[in-house]
């Protein structure tokens, strides 16, 4: 028997579950931002690598459950732009600039601003067959999440020397614009997503996440910090090898 025109859509239960990740990755920036305020920013960090986390499983969730639609792609952009623009701003800003309010919050600003800017390109791309192609091998720009980890690096230097390296807040202020400057770059920057390796080197790579996740867990801020450098070390030998092979005009 057919049903009404009229009659409710009916949805699996299951098919929510990607939104309910994106939902939790916003509880976990924006409480984030509460630790922040009281001056637990390890914790706060912890939550911020969790929205990250949580961040990179709601779109495979989305695929493997066949429940893509509009509506998620927003909810997990907006969710994108409180976690890794608004929420690691503040928490720079309450950790390390608040003895230069004006300049700290003019950076605070620019950061959440190319954020903004950054998702708002990603999103445009993604929507159009150039874009989209675009960003398959690498991506332009910073993405948000790897931002989000970049600009708390000065925090992390401060934590792993146990503050007897602090940056003052004019370079920490400079370092986040600089990152956010990255972010709205049209520098290419790696996309773990595509990278292949040999299927005999499966075994090597294993080892190497087990050894990470046992790093981050024993010396978590040597470890962030270490990353942060890895990764830019990466940004610098795109930049480098893409000026080699460009063609001269």
């Amino acid at each position: 028997m057919t049903q009404p025109a009229d009659a409710p859509r009916k949805l699996l239960l299951v098919k929510l579950l990607p939104n309910l990740v994106s939902i939790l990755a916003l509880c976990a920036g924006l409480t984030a931002i509460r630790f922040g305020i009281a001056g637990n920013f390890t914790l706060a960090v912890l939550l911020i690598g969790v929205a990250a986390a949580l961040d990179g499983l709601d779109g495979r969730l989305a695929r493997m459950l066949k429940s893509e639609s509009a509506i998620g792609a927003e909810l997990d952009s907006l969710c994108d732009f409180v976690n890794f623009g608004v929420t690691p701003a503040l928490i720079l800003y309450l950790w390390g600039l608040r003895p230069e309010t004006s300049l700290g919050w003019i950076a605070v600003l620019v950061y959440v601003v190319c954020c903004m800017l950054r998702l708002a390109r990603f999103n445009v791309g993604s929507k159009v067959a150039v874009g989209e192609a675009a960003e398959k091998s690498s991506f332009i720009g910073v993405p948000s999440p790897a931002g989000a980890m970049l600009v708390l690096s000065p925090l992390y230097l401060s934590f792993a020397t146990g503050g007897a390296v602090q940056l003052p807040p004019v370079l920490v202020a400079a370092w986040m614009v600089g990152i956010g400057a990255l972010m709205i770059s049209r520098v290419r920057t790696p996309s773990f997503k595509r990278i292949t390796i040999a299927t005999d080197h499966a075994r090597h790579v294993l080892v190497a996440a087990v050894v990470v996740v046992a790093a981050l867990l024993t010396y978590p801020w040597v470890t962030l910090l270490t990353l942060c450098l890895g990764y830019l070390g990466g940004v610098l030998w795109l930049a480098v090898r893409n000026f080699r092979w460009s063609p001269i005009k």
